[in-house]
């Protein structure tokens, strides 16, 4: 546990050195807090609460931005160290491969999870001080968001790894890596949609259907904060969580899944790979 720590450590501090830490927080800080003031405008029209309309516009951009972020920072954990030198360096003292991309992963979600609650929570702080009144729910659905922000991250950091795993080069692993990011959040949400367009309910029922969100881990945290009945109405998202019939649980089993296995994989090729 002491070498996955020390890894860990090393990686927040290459991290603050590296200014990555700062710019993911003020980045997220920034975007949060234009979405809370302009977003909140139109609640006395729609008659959603304050707070909700916040969580439906910082899931959006959770789903654009966090996996872009997790990989960036993760695309190169492994074939990266290995171009400089430093994966040898590090393997030559008493620790494990496994312990390695443990450490690694402990490390880049501690960053994560560091930007995302003070970007979040800089939002949540700032709706709090203009005096809207916000009920318990809508606080509860708030801390759900930020959780389940953290988790999706953790899943393209792991997604990260296992792609630094696969390559020779850093460049093919940040090619890579905007590709998946392509794919998960843009390219197949609008082929299911025309899929779902084209067969007209006729072939795709409600378990073919679950099955497809789940099979995309940004769909899973999607419906996971925007199917809720709180918000369900007011980001559009209602409807398929009802045909989906995927309950919380669900999802987040789905999501701790996406991160177990592409670490696991990530874990058993890297300790098959020659230095």
């Amino acid at each position: 546990m002491m070498n996955i720590l020390i890894v860990a450590r090393k990686e927040i501090q290459e991290g603050l050195r590296n200014r990555w830490v700062l710019a993911t927080t003020l980045l997220l800080a920034a975007l949060a807090l234009t979405l809370t003031f302009l977003g909140s405008a139109p609640t006395g029209n729609v008659g959603a609460g304050a707070l909700d309309v916040v969580i439906v516009s910082l899931s959006s951009l959770t789903i654009f931005l966090v996996p872009l972020i997790a990989l960036l920072i993760s695309h190169d954990a492994i074939v990266g160290e290995m171009e400089r030198g430093t994966m040898l360096l590090l393997l030559s003292y008493p620790i494990g491969r496994w312990q390695v991309i443990m450490g690694k992963f402990i490390g880049h979600l501690a960053i994560l999870s560091f930007a995302t609650l003070l970007g979040y929570g800089a939002a949540a702080a700032s709706m709090a001080a203009t005096g809207v009144p916000i009920d318990t729910a809508s606080w509860t659905a708030f801390a759900s968001m930020i959780l389940s922000s953290i988790l999706l991250g953790a899943v393209f950091i792991a997604i990260g790894y296992l792609v630094s795993a696969l390559v020779a080069e850093r460049g093919t692993a940040g090619g890579i890596a905007i590709g998946v990011w392509l794919v998960c959040v843009l390219i197949y949400d609008m082929a299911l949609l025309g899929v779902l367009v084209i067969d007209q309910g006729r072939t795709i029922g409600g378990g073919l259907l679950s099955a497809l969100l789940l099979a995309n881990p940004t769909d899973a945290y999607r419906l996971l904060n925007l199917g809720s009945e709180s918000v369900g109405a007011l980001s559009g998202m209602g409807g398929v969580a009802d045909n989906a019939a995927l309950g919380p649980s669900a999802l987040i089993a789905a999501l701790l899944a996406w991160t177990l296995a592409p670490l696991a994989a990530a874990a058993m090729v890297f300790a098959r790979r020659e230095l």
